[in-house]
């Protein structure tokens, strides 16, 4: 059991029944009420962003999580598949469950798999993933001082907005926490 005051963001725990991680904290102590801790979670069964309101003191129950790193191989139609790079051991997760993270996975990309006694609950990207323009419109010469951005397609098929001098068949650096451009990748 874990006291809901010393919860922060990235610990996980289990609350009604619903496994969750915390997002972000707030605690409200005012003069004459009791501390209430305002949690910003996530649902790792359903994916859904929720708001928690739990007195100060109160205990939740403390999960253990297995995080365990493993490569994108491919996509199997309904699901992606992923392999241990030490056990060779592959896990298929339904797309339906990795609807923003389908955006970023490309052939070999390391990602990190959370599961929960053998239940796959989710995957963790890294920061920063570079992919394959493979669309965009020339850039323009001219308007150079208002940081001019235009319209990419990504070979995951995620659109972005990337400075003018970036072309067609170039890789980028795409930041996996908004999928904003970052950088040229080399």
């Amino acid at each position: 059991m874990v006291i809901s005051n010393e919860l922060k963001p990235g610990n996980y725990f289990m609350y009604d029944g619903n496994l969750y991680v915390v997002l972000d904290t707030l605690h409200n102590k005012t003069a004459m009420a009791k501390m209430v801790i305002k949690l910003k979670t996530k649902n790792l069964r359903t994916g859904a962003i929720t708001n928690l309101s739990l007195s100060g003191g109160e205990k939740v129950e403390d999960v253990r999580i297995d995080k365990q790193p493993m490569s994108y191989l491919y996509d199997d139609g309904d699901s992606v598949v992923f392999m241990n790079q030490e056990t060779y051991e592959q896990i298929s997760i339904s797309k339906t469950r990795l609807e923003e993270e389908l955006k970023f996975l490309v052939a070999d990309l390391q990602v990190e798999i959370v599961s929960y006694e053998g239940e796959v609950l989710d995957i963790n990207l890294p920061a920063k993933v570079a992919l394959e323009i493979t669309h965009t419109e020339p850039g323009v010469s001219g308007d150079t001082q208002t940081r001019a951005l235009k319209d990419a397609t990504c070979e995951t098929g995620l659109l972005i907005k990337v400075p003018l001098f970036i072309e067609q068949g170039e890789k980028v650096w795409v930041k996996t926490e908004d999928g904003s451009y970052d950088s040229r990748a080399n």
